[in-house]
This record gives structure tokens, sequence and C-alpha cells, in this order.
């Protein structure tokens, strides 16, 4: 497993923007899909956006495409979650996981590490 930190979140009015940074400990995390998901009290922890080893495949919830972008910086260990047109139902605490292969993934347990998570609030 690989240590992730995410970082970026806070409050922000609707219509504006947050940019989420999730570091990971171990350069090994260069060949791991990335991804973002996001869970609010009394739900299940959902997809937001994906990333594969190379940052040239991405994929996205539908209810953030054209909207949230994911991207990565390898020379850095650190994958992206830029947040525009930001809505109050994008209210949650967000978490960075990784997923060893090359495939993308949308699903929980598909990821096997897990950052501790990142809260964004935004108001209407």
């Amino acid at each position: 497993q690989v240590q992730l930190v995410e970082s970026g979140g806070g409050l922000v009015q609707a219509g504006g923007s947050l940019r989420l940074s999730c570091a990971a400990s171990e350069r090994t995390v260069i060949t791991y899909t990335m991804g973002w998901f996001r869970q609010t009290p009394g739900k299940e922890r959902e997809f937001v956006a994906t990333i594969s080893w190379s940052g040239h495949n991405t994929d996205y919830a539908d209810s953030v495409k054209g909207r949230f972008t994911i991207s990565r910086d390898n020379a850095k260990n650190t994958v992206y979650l830029q947040m525009n047109s930001l809505k109050s139902e994008d209210t949650a605490v967000y978490y960075c996981a990784a997923a060893p292969g090359v495939r993308l993934r949308d699903r929980v347990g598909d990821y096997d590490s897990w950052g501790q998570g990142t809260q964004v609030t935004v108001s209407s």
C-alpha cells in the first residue's frame, strides 16, 4: 500500500473553484491508476474521477464532467483535482486513492490505498 495525503479543501462559494492535491509517499505510485472519490454523511463513497499512470487517460462521473479535471505530475508523485463551477451538491469529504495496474477504475473496491480525506464545503 501507498500512503496518500490530500490537501486543498476548504470553504468556497457556489460558482467558485478549488484545487485538491494528493501527495504519495512512494515513487512506485507513478505506476498506479489514481482516483478521487467523495462521501457525505450517511451515503456511500462515490466515484469522482480517475487517471491512468501515464496521465493520458481519464474518466469522470457524469455529475462532474465539464467542471472537474484530474491530472498528475509523476515527477512530484502528486495527483490533482481541479474543481470549477462548484455547486452546493459538491460538498463532501474528498478522498484520493491508488490502485495498482493500468486500467481506469471507478469502483471503491478496486483501490487498495486511501488518503485521510479533505473537506470541501460549497456555500450557496
